[in-house]
């Protein structure tokens, strides 16, 4: 079978950016930069335009909390989501770029960041973030889920620059021949759906859209947290069923999930509770509200 370019297109990168000395720089962490920054702009912009009248000072001490929940989220999201067992055997390699054989120690880097992980720890220290900057608690809450999207697209491009986390095996043209699968010297080749693009596309772009739009319905505005938990977890629960799953995990878990998917369910659900308490206690309180004089 001839491979057209686009099945070749992982192929033409290399996950390491640039080295420092031996000290390789992946273009994985180069992308957490991006996204921040994307976050932080379109932050400002938004500020800007409808005059919420947030200060520089207060923009940078919020992302600075909001940055190292994420990323210590993420980190130990993976260990206790995905390798619960072998971190809890090697402890070191939580924080420690190193891994050890026979012949000694080794750098590899810390590999292993959850997306949920980083979810949760991220908003917590976003919210402590807020209060300490005696900013608005739901209001800057709305803001920070509805950019979310944005930085989080960066995050799976970079997935795809790296060659990793790809989909299931495939015979369609969409397919691309990943370096780094198990298979790639299987003759002849074999194709992996591109998921990074698809998780890229529709819980990025496509859902950063949504809410953006969404947002300008008045009884969706403020909701934007709900919203961005359900469509999030809709949108990736799908695309699961073409993710490669964890090898270790596979869909072992409850009705074949994988844990992905198990994990988005949870946030689907969580989602739509909290709309639905949102909105019973507005109506209430629009009911006991007392009637505008004149």
């Amino acid at each position: 079978m001839d491979l057209s370019w686009w099945n070749l297109i992982p192929t033409y990168f290399d996950g390491t950016a640039i080295t420092i000395g031996s000290f390789p720089v992946r273009w994985y962490g180069i992308m957490y930069i991006f996204a921040f920054v994307t976050g932080y702009m379109t932050l400002n912009y938004i500020n800007k335009k409808e005059k919420l009248g947030y200060t520089k000072e207060q923009f940078d001490s919020l992302f600075t909390w909001i940055i190292t929940g994420i990323i210590i989220g993420a980190r130990l999201g993976y260990v206790f989501f995905y390798k619960a067992d072998y971190y809890l055997a090697n402890p070191t390699e939580i924080i420690l770029p190193m891994t050890h054989d026979a012949t000694g120690a080794h750098f590899a880097g810390i590999s292993g960041m959850s997306y949920h992980g980083g979810l949760i720890l991220g908003t917590i220290f976003t919210i402590i973030g807020i209060k300490r900057n005696k900013l608005d608690l739901w209001k800057t809450l709305n803001l920070c889920f509805l950019l979310a999207p944005l930085a989080y697209t960066w995050g799976r491009y970079g997935n795809f620059i790296n060659g990793e986390l790809f989909g299931e095996v495939t015979t369609s043209p969409i397919g691309m021949w990943f370096p780094l699968a198990k298979d790639s010297l299987v003759t002849p080749p074999v194709l992996h759906h591109p998921s990074q693009l698809y998780e890229m596309v529709f819980e990025g772009v496509l859902l950063f859209v949504a809410l953006y739009n969404l947002r300008r319905i008045p009884i969706l505005y403020d909701k934007m947290p709900c919203l961005y938990l359900m469509g999030y977890g809709v949108a990736r629960f799908f695309i699961e069923f073409f993710r490669m799953p964890d090898a270790h995990i596979g869909r072992a878990d409850l009705f074949g999930m994988s844990r992905g998917q198990t994990l988005c369910s949870l946030m689907i659900l969580t989602g739509l509770i909290w709309l639905i308490v949102l909105i019973v206690k507005q109506k209430k309180a629009a009911k006991t509200a007392p009637p505008a004089s004149f």
